[in-house]
C-alpha cells in the first residue's frame, strides 16, 4: 500500500505497532499469522536503525537457561519468516575457538551443561578448518549448531516489504508523540486500534520517560566494521571468541566463568577497557567485525580509531588475515538497561511496551514478539 493511500484512510485496525525495527516487524508477522489487522508506524522511511547495524547473528544457544524457551521460539520464527519472505537465513551455527586452557575448560563445562544437541566440542583441526584458517593456533573449540545467521541489511527491509504485500499497513515518516487508550498521535495524524504494542528501542526515553527512568534506560554504542572476506572463509560464518564467552549470560554461571574474566583482565586489559565482544559474521559482501560497548544517555557520534583497530587486529588473528581491507565503519546503537534485558510493561489496558534492553534484540525478536502479544512477562523471566 502506498504512503499516500495509507494517509487517506483512518481504517481502524486490531493492532497498531509503534516501531518498524526487527522486534516491531516480528510482532507484526506474528499478529498477521493470528489473523489480526495490523498497522505499523515508524519515524523513518524504511528500517535504518539498530536492526541493520548489527552482526545478523542469532545466538540462541548463548542465552541464559531461563530464556531458552523464548530463544527456541525465536528460532522457529526466524525459520518460518525466511521460508515465507525469502530472506537469507543460514543454519550454520557458531564456532568458538579456544586459545587458552581456561576457554577450553569453559566450553567443556558448557557442553556438559547443555548437551550435545546444543554444543559440539571440536578438535583444533576441525575448528581451524571450519573457520577457514588451518594455521589457527588453538587448543580446540566448540560449535553451537542451533544458532543462525541472517543478513541484517536485508532481513528487516525484506520482512517489512513482505508484510506490506500481505496487507499490513505501514505509515512511514510518522513520528509518534503520544500513545494511550488505543490511540496513537503522530506528527501527521491520529490513529486508533483495539490494542497498541510499542517497540521504540531507546526512543522509550521520549515516548515513555517514566518507564525509561524506572529501568535506567540508556544508549549502548558499538564500533563495527565490514571488511573484505577472503574466499577461504565461509560467507555464513559466525565466530565467537573468549570475550564472547565472558559476555553472554549462557556461560555466566559456569564454574570457569570467573576465571576467564580474570584471565582477560590480566592478558587483554585493552579489550576489557572498551568492553569488547570480539566476534565476526560473514555475508556475501564481506565480514562484519566488532564490537566495543559504551553507554550514555546522549552518546557522542565519534569513532575511536584506536578501538576500531584493536577490534580489527584481534579478530583478524583468528582468521589469519594479515592485511584487512576495510569497506565500511559505523557506530551501532541499541537500547540498554542496567536493571533488565527485557522491558515488558502495560501503561494502560490497551498498551504494551516491549523493549529488548541489551544486544540480543535480533536474536530473540520473534520470541519476544509472542510475549508482547500476550502482554505479560512470564514469572520465570522476572530476572531476565
Amino acid at each position: 500500500m502506498s504512503q499516500d493511500k495509507a494517509m487517506q484512510t483512518d481504517a481502524h485496525t486490531d493492532l497498531i505497532i509503534v516501531g518498524a525495527g526487527i522486534l516491531g516487524l516480528a510482532t507484526a508477522f506474528r499478529a498477521h499469522q493470528q489473523g489480526l489487522s495490523v498497522r505499523v508506524i515508524d519515524r523513518a522511511e524504511r528500517p535504518v536503525g539498530s536492526s541493520i547495524m548489527n552482526f545478523g547473528h542469532a545466538c540462541f544457544t548463548g542465552q541464559a537457561d531461563a530464556v531458552q524457551d523464548v530463544a527456541m521460539n525465536a528460532r522457529s520464527g526466524w525459520t518460518e519468516a525466511a521460508q515465507k519472505t525469502g530472506l537469507w537465513a543460514a543454519t550454520s551455527g557458531t564456532y568458538i575457538p579456544a586459545v587458552t586452557e581456561t576457554e577450553m575448560q569453559l566450553l567443556e563445562e558448557f557442553a556438559n551443561h547443555r548437551g550435545s544437541d546444543q554444543v559440539k566440542l571440536m578438535s583444533h583441526s576441525e575448528i581451524a578448518n571450519a573457520i577457514g584458517n588451518p594455521d589457527l593456533k588453538c587448543l580446540g573449540g566448540a560449535h553451537l549448531p542451533l544458532d543462525m545467521r541472517v543478513n541484517p541489511r536485508e532481513a528487516a527491509p525484506r520482512l517489512a516489504a513482505w508484510l506490506e504485500s500481505q496487507g499490513v499497513i505501514f505509515n512511514w515518516r510518522h513520528e509518534v508523540k503520544t500513545v494511550a487508550g488505543g490511540r496513537v498521535d503522530t506528527n501527521r495524524k491520529r490513529y486508533q486500534a483495539e490494542r497498541i504494542i510499542c517497540c521504540p528501542n531507546f526512543w522509550l526515553t521520549n515516548l515513555f520517560p517514566e518507564l525509561a527512568d524506572e529501568h535506567e534506560v540508556r544508549v549502548c554504542t558499538l564500533q563495527m566494521a565490514l571488511i573484505e572476506r577472503p574466499t577461504r572463509i565461509p560467507k555464513d560464518i559466525a565466530l565467537f571468541t573468549g570475550t564472547s564467552l565472558a559476555r553472554y549470560d549462557g556461560f555466566a554461571g559456569l564454574p570457569s566463568a570467573a576465571a576467564l574474566k580474570q584471565e582477560l583482565r590480566d592478558s587483554s586489559p585493552e579489550l576489557v577497557n572498551c568492553v569488547a565482544n570480539v566476534m565476526s559474521t560473514g555475508i556475501e559482501e564481506g565480514l562484519f567485525i566488532g564490537d566495543s560497548h559504551a553507554y550514555d544517555l546522549s552518546p557522542d557520534p565519534f569513532l575511536q580509531e584506536k578501538t576500531s583497530n584493536l577490534l580489527l587486529d584481534t579478530a583478524c588473528k583468528y582468521f589469519g588475515i594479515k592485511e584487512p581491507k576495510v569497506i565500511q565503519r559505523w557506530q551501532g546503537r541499541y537500547s540498554d538497561s542496567t536493571k533488565t534485558n527485557l522491558i515488558l510493561e502495560q501503561p494502560d489496558s490497551q498498551t504494551t511496551v516491549a523493549v529488548v534492553a541489551s544486544g540480543i534484540g535480533m536474536t530473540l525478536s520473534f520470541g519476544i514478539a509472542d510475549l508482547a502479544l500476550q502482554g505479560t512477562k512470564p514469572t520465570e523471566l522476572a530476572d531476565f
